[in-house]
């Protein structure tokens, strides 16, 4: 079939893992691209004046020109805001705009779980003060803070004390100009269609939770939400930071169902009846609670390799067949590769010790031995640097993914490639062991900082 011959699809903020997953499908379909690259320079450049709601008119009118047979995006900032507004003004299957919006700002959707599933509710209270505004006295310690509209965990973080949470939210000019500019797109369109949510130039506090952490990914057609699986998060020992992710999970399958029961009733609850799905839980074998970090109304875009290697299941074709109306379980499956594979995650924890990019001969040799791994190196300097280390408290300087027979496989696999790279190998074996009481902790921090925000239990 000729390229004007193929279905015409719009794909929305198309960057790295998204534009490595929808390449695979470009002989079976026509794709126009647009939106741009928020970590790369000149492209984040037009975060200055951007607007979604004109950018989403536009690429309407773009798609009604070419023909678009679907639009989809799976970029958490803009992107998948952009693809429901474009959907809706075009006619075409898509997730509601509000549903996006009420998943996407943290302090509503949390608002919606006390409500219909507050047995996995965490509890929360929103930061009543404006961005480098004076802390409130009275909170007690430990709490999570992170922001009602965010995206890789950016500026999300435990703090133990007054003094540590009012270093955290201290933020020059140039900070303040990149969140505002973030942050300001969604609160305008939210503003419009979700207006009882309030504003998302705002921070919240939640209780912390000392437990494992995994991704339930699915999808939901026709108002039906069905799980494509669960990926294990594995954090660098002793902190807040991913150091890799697993797939197949550990998590025994009850918890997965109980998982996807919790999932069915808060997409329900705010009416996301069509389209791909990612929550975030902690589950802690010691107590059996399952409690919910987030819902991200997308695809978690760089678990789709896991997914493709483990189980021959490809959740970008799924998304385009959504796009299209069509039901994603009735696409065939790819070859397995893998019985193992991980997303492993090469981190700094200090500027001095950032190690180099791999050169062409290292490069050449990972490539050479593991033709089948995926490299993204990710160096950074000077102000984004810097930016990094205050938001996140470390710096992503690479990514490598690749698959083994089995766990054991994999992690040998592992070493050998991070020592062709020259890289530290980010392995570290998980066990879902007993950790401290969350119903104690939680009952302590809700009894002391939900008072001392004036917060209604």
């Amino acid at each position: 079939m000729s390229a004007t011959m193929l279905p015409r699809l719009g794909l929305l903020f198309n960057h790295d893992w998204d534009a490595l997953g929808f390449a695979l499908h470009a002989d079976r379909f026509a794709f126009d691209t647009a939106g741009f690259d928020l970590f790369s320079f000149p492209s984040n450049a037009r975060l200055v004046g951007f607007d979604l709601q004109r950018f989403a008119r536009a690429q309407a009118k773009r798609g009604r020109r070419r023909g678009w047979v679907g639009v989809l995006s799976h970029h958490e900032q803009f992107g998948a805001l952009a693809a429901a507004l474009v959907a809706e003004q075009l006619g075409l299957p898509g997730t509601a705009p509000e549903a996006i919006l009420a998943a996407q700002h943290k302090l509503h959707a949390r608002r919606v779980m006390q409500q219909v599933v507050p047995e996995a509710s965490l509890d929360f209270a929103e930061l009543d003060t404006e961005y480098g505004g004076e802390i409130p006295q009275g909170l007690r310690y430990p709490a999570y803070v992170k922001p009602v509209k965010a995206a890789f965990s950016v500026l999300a973080r435990q703090v133990n004390g007054h003094q540590e949470l009012h270093a955290h939210t201290r933020f020059g000019r140039r900070e303040l100009w990149v969140i505002r500019r973030l942050v300001e797109p969604f609160d305008r369109v939210c503003r419009a269609r979700l207006p009882e949510a309030g504003t998302a130039h705002r921070m919240l506090l939640e209780a912390p939770v000392q437990a494992p952490q995994f991704n339930l990914d699915g999808w939901v057609f026709q108002g039906r939400a069905q799980a494509l699986g669960v990926v294990d998060a594995v954090m660098y020992p002793g902190t807040q930071a991913f150091m890799r992710w697993d797939h197949p999970s550990r998590l025994p399958e009850a918890v997965q169902r109980r998982a996807l029961a919790v999932a069915q009733k808060f997409l329900a609850a705010i009416d996301f009846t069509h389209g791909m799905f990612n929550m975030e839980f902690f589950f802690d074998p010691a107590t059996q609670r399952l409690s919910v970090i987030e819902f991200n109304p997308r695809l978690a875009s760089q678990f789709g390799d896991l997914y493709r290697r483990v189980r021959g299941l490809d959740p970008h074709a799924m998304s385009i067949a959504l796009a299209m109306g069509q039901d994603p379980a009735a696409l065939a499956g790819v070859r397995r590769k893998d019985g193992a594979a991980a997303s492993l995650v090469y981190r700094a924890f200090s500027a001095d010790v950032v190690p180099p990019m791999p050169d062409a001969r290292r490069r050449a040799a990972f490539t050479a031995e593991f033709p089948d791994g995926l490299l993204f190196a990710m160096p950074k300097r000077g102000h984004g640097l810097a930016r990094d280390f205050k938001w996140l408290g470390s710096h992503r300087y690479g990514i490598v993914h690749l698959g083994g027979h089995d766990a054991q496989d994999l992690r040998a696999r592992a070493l050998r490639a991070s020592s062709l790279l020259g890289w530290p190998a980010p392995y570290f074996e998980p066990r879902l062991e007993r950790s401290p009481a969350m119903g104690e902790l939680a009952a302590h921090w809700r009894a002391s900082t939900l008072s001392a925000t004036g917060a209604a239990p």
